[in-house]
């Protein structure tokens, strides 16, 4: 969401800005719409004065007797009462108008991020860890998956396309995962764990942004509630409609996330990579605009700790303007590497959307002595996704015979599990 008064100020800085985004030039459609808004406005706003002016003055006629003003200003009371309604739904509409405009329209992206069409203009910042070496051809996680209890053929059978069956080892694997990484993210990271609801209402997808563009990619249920994409929709509304006094405030959640992928046809059917049900340990920081910055580089650093934890190399890219998401206005992404696809693989994202979530929510703060409310940033990203972690494990760790090792971190999780067996 984008505030009117900063594009009046500068139109031109701001169509610069959407323009790197592949935007055209919208600012002039929208002042010209703010203009006839105010204008309406303003019109409702004399007429509303004028109607509560004449009204007094008709006693004042009738007091001294003049019947006949007295009669003209109720006659003027009457047209105005009768105009009036027309005037506030014209208002209205403008208004929601204006509003559906602004909220149509993409963030702004930082200054520092690249320019580019697509994920081929992302820009390498770091890499980390050395690609493991192995004597064998090592393969996909989703040739080597099924003898070790991740069953698609199962999962399909039950719900379809893109959804996948863990049994045994396996589950608790991908179980072992979560856990290590919400309590990584709470104990040394300093992120409150939270149990956020699972549906929610039009109002908090509309917050986050993925409503009104992106509601093809989300599932809806026969109540009209939605099915989260992420727990980023739950713990970012958390400070909807309030003005925050404790700041930074700064969550984490392991839940289901529900996505329909219908922007992703014919992307990664095969396997454990895209699902329609997956789970995800979710990071939303919500803090003071000064402070942002060094919070993203803060949430970054959480998520490429479970990665460097489980040893698995990988690379962080700063996005470009093509490549990055709506919301945001800067994003890095953590790809791990995969040595069957041998490839790197996104496996976190980590945005800081400045205040354009904050004011589609109305989040504000207040700053020390200031007279008025501000509104605050929002932060979000994966700490991480445990499906594309789970799928990173075994293709890092597996062995010719079809095993895979359990990293050391996840051990006290698996209750003496060492390494997975085909067959076990």
């Amino acid at each position: 969401m984008h505030d009117i008064r900063l594009i009046r100020d500068d139109p031109a800085s701001f169509d610069a800005a959407l323009a790197r985004r592949g935007v055209e030039p919208v600012s002039a459609r929208l002042l010209t719409l703010d203009t006839h808004r105010r204008d309406v406005a303003t019109r409702t706003q004399e007429s509303q004065n004028r109607r509560n002016e004449a009204s007094k003055a008709i006693g004042q006629a009738m007091g001294k007797g003049d019947k006949e003003t007295a009669d003209a200003l109720k006659a003027e009371v009457a047209r105005i009462k009768d105009d009036l309604p027309a005037l506030e739904a014209q208002g209205r509409e403008l208004d929601e108008a204006l509003h559906d405009a602004l909220a149509a329209l993409p963030n702004l992206p930082m200054d520092d991020v690249p320019l580019g069409a697509d994920e081929a203009d992302n820009v390498e910042v770091d890499r980390w860890g050395t690609p493991p070496s192995f004597s064998f051809t090592p393969k996909e996680h989703a040739d080597l998956g099924p003898a070790l209890g991740m069953d698609f053929e199962t999962g399909a059978a039950i719900a379809g396309a893109r959804f996948t069956f863990l049994r045994g080892a396996m589950a608790r694997l991908h179980r072992a995962l979560g856990q290590f990484m919400l309590d990584l993210q709470t104990g040394e990271h300093g992120f409150t764990e939270c149990a956020p609801p699972l549906l929610v209402r039009d109002e908090a997808v509309f917050g986050t942004g993925q409503l009104p563009k992106f509601s093809e990619d989300l599932f809806r249920t026969s109540d009209g509630r939605w099915l989260i994409p992420t727990a980023e929709v739950s713990l970012t509304n958390a400070a909807r409609d309030s003005i925050l006094t404790a700041l930074p405030l700064r969550m984490t959640a392991l839940t289901p996330c529900f996505r329909s992928e219908a922007g992703a046809a014919g992307r990664d059917t095969r396997g454990f990579i895209r699902q329609h049900q997956f789970e995800k340990v979710e990071l939303v920081t919500v803090c003071k605009p000064q402070d942002s910055a060094a919070e993203h580089e803060r949430m970054v650093a959480a998520a490429e700790a479970v990665l460097r934890a489980l040893q698995l190399p990988y690379r962080k890219v700063l996005l470009c303007t093509g490549d990055m998401g709506a919301t945001a206005r800067k994003t890095f992404d953590l790809e791990v590497w995969l040595p069957g696809q041998n490839a790197y693989r996104e496996i976190s994202s980590i945005s800081n959307c400045g205040d354009y979530q904050a004011r589609r929510m109305n989040a504000r703060y207040k700053p020390e002595g200031a007279k008025r409310t501000e509104f605050v940033h929002t932060l979000n990203g994966s700490g991480l996704a445990v499906g594309r972690t789970l799928v990173a494990v075994l293709e890092n760790y597996q062995d010719e015979d079809g095993s895979v090792r359990v990293p050391d971190v996840l051990k006290p999780w698996m209750r003496g599990i060492e390494r997975l067996i085909p067959g076990g």
